[in-house]
């Protein structure tokens, strides 16, 4: 069960990414990393992407894995998509180099790849980038990604939009019985205001039935360095430091360099989620023609994924 695995304090947990519905991205992703060893996936909530996940698991026939489908508010940084404006777009190419994602050619936007990282905004000197919010339906995607099989549900409570918040959390409350997790940061919250959302979110629920999934500086993975993590360090110790009876991971910066840091910050926690800066390491396979069919480069792809996993489940 994943509760086991949660108590076991090595999980490890590979965010495909909440916006990322790029079904052969996805599915190569997970095919890798589960080779490498990881058991837990964080998904979009999408059919699509959860089928393709599950083809991946098939193939690489691993056992005891779990899935976490991600839900996000209106505008929050994880479910936002690029848009750039024609008429003010002069085809420079700077967001085309910086997208990790690849989601950027030739002055257009492939919003499935799109994981709102910023990067192509900040870098364009004609201000023709902007985001739309694309966030899911919940009590209309929900039904079906519980009846194909899930084991847990993320909602990525950012912001200061208390309602909007509030109403999913309890929609999820009222016809999920699983695992819930709450990705949250900071953010324009103070260390009281962050550790207060959670205690409303957690006060009807029973113990340990919840994840808080603590985003230091969401979507900023990248770089393997002490300083890319450490908000996510030092916002992992305010949750920890509230002794609330929750299940505790960290995630937004993180990389093989974030156990070591937490350990060294005598942190306590049950998992690392890792995102930008897992898919990073292996994009250089991922992204080969040749993906499916050249051994020599998928046993490089598994041989980098393993080092990073092994990282957090070594805690070392």
């Amino acid at each position: 069960m994943l509760k086991d695995y949660l108590e076991s304090g090595h999980c490890f947990k590979l965010v495909c990414g909440a916006g990322n519905e790029d079904i052969e991205e996805v599915k190569r992703l997970v095919y890798v990393y589960a080779l490498a060893g990881c058991r837990f996936f964080d998904l979009s909530a999408s059919k699509e992407v959860l089928n393709a996940a599950n083809e991946a698991l098939d193939s690489a026939k691993a056992n005891d894995t779990y899935i976490c489908i991600s839900f996000g508010i209106k505008n929050d940084p994880h479910v936002n998509k690029a848009v750039i404006n024609a008429q003010k777009c002069v085809n420079c190419g700077a967001c085309e180099t910086v997208c990790p994602q690849g989601a950027i050619h030739y002055g257009k936007v492939k919003k499935e790849k799109c994981v709102d990282c910023s990067r192509c905004w900040k870098v364009c000197s004609r201000a023709a980038i902007s985001y739309v919010s694309e966030e899911k339906d919940i009590a209309q995607v929900l039904p079906e990604l519980v009846r194909e099989g899930i084991d847990c549900i993320e909602l990525h409570a950012m912001g200061n939009d208390e309602e909007e918040i509030f109403t999913k959390w309890k929609y999820l409350n009222d016809n999920y019985e699983g695992l819930l997790s709450v990705c949250t940061s900071r953010g324009k919250l103070s260390d009281e205001g962050l550790v207060d959302r959670i205690k409303k979110m957690i006060k009807d629920r029973k113990s340990y039935t919840t994840i808080i999934q603590a985003d230091g500086f969401p979507i900023s993975g990248g770089n393997s360095d002490y300083k890319s993590t450490l908000q996510t360090v030092a916002t992992a110790e305010i949750v920890q430091n509230a002794d609330l009876p929750v299940y505790l991971i960290l995630s937004g910066g993180t990389n093989e360099k974030t156990s070591a840091l937490a350990n060294m910050c005598g942190i306590s926690y049950h998992g690392v989620a890792v995102g930008s800066y897992a898919r990073k390491i292996v994009r250089r396979y991922i992204e080969r023609a040749d993906f499916w069919t050249n051994q020599y480069a998928l046993n490089d792809a598994v041989s980098t994924a393993a080092a990073l996993v092994n990282s957090v489940r070594n805690k070392i």
